[in-house]
């Protein structure tokens, strides 16, 4: 983009120093600072520089990561600040009651400001040089400063040549301005830290949930300890095929994604082969990546956060994070116990309009615990003054780095176990307990808690490769699996049903269903063999040892569902649960088969392993040594 060389000559009548401009500013009146890394820096400061000379001046923002001078204690006669969102910059005096902050939906913004319901006085913008028509480019911050610049009585703008020229929705006329400030001085820079261990787990578990061809939204917020999650899940999208990008904001993270080869665009639904924001905040070399670059296309809030035109969007993931959930689904995002942290942002506009896109998830993310474990951010009951942002009615996807949950549409009792089997372990069996006693969960499951605890997890995780390219994942099984569990065994064949009970029962009892799902895990190992469904897992087979501690030995048993049976499974699990065993010090397996399983007998006949087996009444009984 070329600039019009001449444009001080040419527009000499509406150019003032910053100091100039601001002496416009009156006590009473609401000024309004632009967003993010395009925060006029240089009139924020000439704004605090008159603080003696002002009173009640009320400072309206979205985010701002200047220094923000005038959220001082000792300006607070002379600025009041009114945020949308709470940046680290302002937090402690809106915590501290000396600053306010308006709870809001992010594309309920533009509107608020075109109704008049909140005037402003004056808007501090930065923008670039104009070109030969006489046009520039709100650059880097389009969001709601647009809609801002067009409802001011007075608008100051920073023109300054280190604001990248934008492409999508991002000009204004240079007689939509009434003062221009020229300042030459680089752009506000936010670099970005290397993901938390704890991030990359929980971008592990989310990049599972989003398949080739989706669109991502990656949300605003950061969680205290473990910084911005969403911005993590990046780095496990490298091997992904054709995404598409529409969100609020973009950081130096997308890079290595395009980079990557990963994001394409081509099967957007709308606004396809081009990535849509409407602001980004990183260093220079993403400044400079965008810059006259048709491949981004900035939009302002009321487009990029419409719900409609987000579930426009086939598979559409919204992935947003959160403070503290409650075990029946509620989310806290904006707050804790009363203490405001930093807001609503888009995530209700995203979370809506994942959800009603066709084949689209939306996803809540947030760490197990708080920053130095002492507090499960999965509780019982949110604690009083916690806000609740995301309802339990319209919550979809729980990720902490302990999994996966899906609430939507579940029940109280299943919405409860989802949570506590993604919990911290350390606060698994008192969330459980509670759970009980707030009649959240039946009675007779009292005292079960303790069967969340799944020692060595992460070492029960494997997946086998079928013939057919099916990916079968093994984990261990949990309390959560009950339903599914269910599924299962009411859709063995009555053969599958006599090999594996040894009985041709036509019916298994509740207790017996939680018997299969709540494991003694000091004694017993059992996992499961899944595929992944719209909303879940489903399981396919079940293996089980239980342990005799007398010749330390366990009794192993397993089954397979009749349509994925002669592929190989039964074989692959087997030898998993020998792998597990013999990490635990089990000498050997013993087992029970009907004379006509020929398929059982033959795995174990040919393990490998020492086996010794003897016929009576019509059952082989097996010693396997290891």
């Amino acid at each position: 983009m070329e600039y019009d060389n001449n444009w001080q000559e040419k527009y000499s009548d509406m150019i003032a120093t910053a100091s100039g401009a601001l002496a416009r500013l009156r006590p009473g009146q609401r000024v309004f600072i632009g967003t993010g890394c395009g925060e006029p820096l240089a009139l924020v400061s000439a704004m605090t520089d008159r603080a003696g000379q002002l009173a009640d001046v009320e400072i309206i923002q979205l985010i701002t990561k200047g220094d923000a001078p005038y959220a001082d204690k000792r300006l607070a006669d002379c600025f009041t600040i009114n945020s949308f969102f709470i940046s680290s910059n302002v937090r402690d005096m809106i915590q501290e009651g000396l600053g306010d902050y308006t709870p809001i939906l992010m594309s309920d913004v533009p509107r608020l400001l075109h109704s008049g319901r909140l005037p402003l006085d004056v808007a501090l913008i930065q923008v670039t040089p104009p070109d030969s028509r006489g046009k520039v480019s709100l650059g880097i911050s389009v969001d709601i400063v647009r809609s801002a610049a067009e409802n001011a009585s007075l608008v100051i703008a920073q023109v300054n040549p280190h604001m990248p020229w934008t492409h999508g929705d991002s000009l204004l006329d240079i007689y939509d301005l009434d003062l221009l400030v020229p300042v030459d001085a680089p752009l506000i820079e936010r670099l970005s830290n290397p993901p938390h261990e704890v991030s990359k787990k929980i971008g592990r578990e989310v990049a599972a949930l989003i398949p080739d061809g989706a669109t991502v939204e990656f949300g605003l917020g950061r969680v205290p300890g473990v910084g911005r999650i969403p911005q993590a899940v990046m780095d496990f999208l490298h091997d992904k095929k054709d995404l598409g990008i529409h969100t609020e904001m973009i950081s130096d993270s997308l890079m290595g994604l395009l980079e990557s080869g990963a994001v394409t665009g081509a099967r957007k639904t709308i606004d396809r082969g081009r990535i849509t924001t409407s602001f980004c905040m990183g260093t220079k070399k993403l400044y400079d990546y965008v810059d006259d670059n048709p491949l981004f296309c900035f939009r302002p809030t009321e487009y990029v956060n419409d719900s409609n035109v987000i579930g426009k969007q086939k598979r559409m993931v919204s992935i947003n994070m959160a403070l503290e959930i409650d075990l029946t689904g509620q989310v806290c995002s904006d707050s804790v116990a009363g203490r405001f942290y930093s807001g609503i942002g888009g995530q209700v506009d995203f979370n809506r309009g994942a959800a009603r896109s066709d084949g689209g998830r939306a996803v809540i993310t947030m760490p197990s615990t708080n920053k130095d474990g002492s507090r499960s951010r999965i509780v019982t009951t949110l604690e009083p003054g916690s806000g609740v942002v995301i309802s339990r009615g319209t919550v979809h996807y729980v990720v902490t780095e302990y999994g996966t949950a899906f609430l939507h549409g579940k029940s109280i009792q299943e919405r409860v176990m989802a949570l506590i089997s993604i919990a911290h372990p350390d606060f698994r069996e008192q969330l459980f307990q509670e759970a009980v006693e707030a009649r959240y969960l039946r009675p007779e499951l009292a005292g079960l808690g303790n069967r969340f605890m799944v020692p060595g997890e992460e070492s029960m995780r494997t997946s086998f490769l079928l013939d057919d390219g099916t990916q079968v994942s093994f984990r261990s099984i949990l309390p959560t699996d009950e339903p599914h569990m269910r599924d299962l065994l009411y859709n063995l064949s009555q053969e599958t049903i006599y090999y594996r009970f040894m009985s041709r029962q036509q019916r298994f009892t509740h207790r017996q269903i939680l018997d299969f799902v709540y494991i003694d895990h000091r004694r017993d190992v059992a996992i499961v063999g899944t595929v992944p469904e719209a909303h879940g897992d489903e399981i396919i087979a079940v293996g089980r040892y239980y342990l005799n501690n007398r010749n330390n030995k366990a009794e192993v048993a397993f089954v397979v569902r009749d349509g994925w049976q002669n592929k190989g499974i039964g074989s692959f699990m087997f030898r998993h649960l020998i792998a597990i065993a013999k990490r635990n010090g089990i000498a050997g397996f013993t087992a029970e088969v009907l004379r006509d399983n020929y398929r059982m007998q033959a795995i174990f006949n040919h393990s490998g392993y020492r086996v010794q087996s003897r016929l009576e009444e019509g059952v082989y009984s097996f010693v396997i040594d290891f």
